[in-house]
């Protein structure tokens, strides 16, 4: 039975890569941080199935002592402190969990035992202004947040101990990726759970930025599928994650009130408050090398996502009335 160890198990990625893992007969370790305000909301039906571990990813003490007495076979780092907007708010700490706390990851493993397959969540968030659409795993890298610059060091730091230390670590670059288990403070998560309100009488207003802005948009589900693809080849490498489909906020709010019978247009409003800076350019996946390399493709569809995660919500809010 192969061993995995994933820190960030309590949040949307986390969740769904366990409960693959565990489909795969692994023995799932997860990281949680001992002053974490989630919940395990999204682990609690797979609590008595897994081993979690509490400590901190910049603890180098920890890691030695986590890795030495479960010795993993796969690592995957999935820890981030992952709302791009916010990174403004907390930038030094954006840096020493994103970027910092993959080097220790990294030194742990070169110094506990090498043979360790390492994984890193890279994203799209890199990319930031695009120097070209699609992006794919050549696209220069142009961020704009302290979490996108974050996600570039752990991206480089990541690439340079499988070229220069010999280890099997690769870099996974997602695109946007969601499901019900996203955070509400997502755009796709606020339409979702927004529609079901207003459809269920709750409030009768939902209050968005540009409804022009487009996004590459997958399921949260398909992806962690890639995660574990890419620790599986012979040779580590860096792969592109996405649909390579571009769909606006105005389309998934469209699809998501009509889902529930509604018109948007009567119940969304247009705050300037809610608008992100301008984009040049589209974030866009070219995920040729993940098809062509990896035989990844994303099952569920754009539609079909809106419809699971209004159908969520709407179970959710059903159970609270």
């Amino acid at each position: 039975m192969p061993t995995a160890l994933i820190t960030g198990i309590t949040g949307q990625d986390g969740s769904y890569l366990a409960e693959l893992l565990l489909q795969k007969n692994y023995r799932v370790i997860g990281i949680v941080h001992p002053e974490s305000t989630v919940t395990y909301e999204y682990i609690n039906p797979i609590k008595d199935q897994i081993i979690t571990a509490g400590g901190d990813i910049n603890d180098d003490e920890f890691l030695f002592r986590v890795l030495n007495q479960f010795q993993p076979d796969e690592i995957y780092n999935l820890a981030a402190f992952s709302f791009p907007p916010a990174s403004w708010d907390y930038p030094v700490l954006t840096g020493e969990i994103t970027a910092v706390g993959v080097t220790r990851i990294l030194e742990t493993i070169r110094k506990v035992n090498p043979k360790i397959r390492f994984y890193q969540a890279s994203s799209s968030e890199m990319f930031g202004t695009p120097l070209e659409v699609p992006q794919c795993e050549t696209t220069p890298f142009c961020p704009r947040n302290p979490y996108g610059i974050a996600k570039v060091y752990g991206h480089w730091i990541t690439v340079n101990y499988r070229r220069t230390m010999g280890l099997y670590a690769v870099s996974g670059i997602l695109f946007n990726h969601e499901s019900p288990r996203r955070g509400l403070e997502y755009v796709t998560r606020k339409i979702a759970h927004g529609a079901a309100q207003i459809k269920m009488g709750m409030t009768s207003e939902l209050h968005l930025g540009n409804l022009d802005a487009v996004r590459d948009w997958g399921f949260a589900g398909d992806y962690v599928q890639a995660m574990w693809m890419m620790l599986q080849r012979d040779k580590p490498d860096d792969y592109v994650v996405g649909t390579g489909q571009t769909h606006s906020v105005r389309e998934f709010c469209d699809f998501a009130f009509r889902y529930v019978g509604l018109n948007y247009q009567d119940y969304v409003r247009v705050d300037p408050n809610y608008y992100r800076p301008v984009e040049d350019m589209p974030l866009v996946a070219d995920p040729s090398k993940a098809h062509n390399s990896l035989g990844w493709n994303p099952r569920v569809d754009f539609n079909s996502l809106v419809q699971m995660m209004v159908e969520s919500d709407l179970d959710r809010l059903s159970k609270i009335m």
